[in-house]
């Protein structure tokens, strides 16, 4: 990092310009965030490094695009999380894989589970019920967004949506369990 602080938009600019050391800059600034944002979308660590990889070559192709109207960090995180998303488009086990769901939204309880645990059982839930919850529940997109996002429809981005929460939920009470009767030894 230079000595003296450079604006966001100056490295953008520059970012225009295929300055180099900008480029490193901007990518020091957002590593860390998009890393966990491809973590929620990707099957591992491994695959979650190259997505960032490859996400950021991608936001340095399309830099020329970002008019400063809007969060750059917004727009660069959506073509993060798009890329992504592409190795899921098409495949067709985005479909309910169990019409076991619950009628009404289950509730989870989160209050005494550690951040990592949470993050661990999440990154454990099958695919498409991991993309929908992380889509819809951690970055906010509506169902009809999700649908658009992984091209399924509405109907299954809820019903998957619901079966994710009921799993949380069924790994969550049993944690709760096991660590309610150790704690009572």
């Amino acid at each position: 990092m230079p000595d003296h602080t450079v604006g966001l938009d100056e490295i953008i600019n520059q970012c225009k310009k295929n300055n180099s050391k900008a480029q490193a800059q901007l990518y020091q600034l957002f590593a860390k965030k998009f890393y966990g944002v491809c973590l929620k979308y990707s099957s591992n660590y491994a695959d979650a490094e190259d997505n960032l990889q490859d996400g950021f070559l991608i936001i340095f192709g399309k830099i020329e695009q970002y008019n400063f109207k809007g969060s750059f960090e917004g727009w660069a995180k959506r073509i993060v999380i798009n890329n992504a998303l592409q190795k899921f488009k098409g495949v067709r086990y985005m479909e309910v894989i169990n019409d076991n769901i619950p009628d009404e939204e289950v509730e989870i309880d989160v209050e005494n589970i550690s951040i990592d645990y949470l993050m661990q059982i999440i990154h454990e839930l099958p695919d498409q019920y991991r993309l929908v919850f992380s889509l819809y529940v951690l970055d906010g997109y509506s169902h009809k967004e999700v649908s658009e996002m992984l091209k399924i429809s509405t109907g299954t981005t809820k019903s998957n949506l619901a079966r994710a929460r009921a799993i949380l939920k069924d790994k969550i009470d049993a944690y709760s369990t096991i660590k309610i009767k150790s704690s009572a030894k």
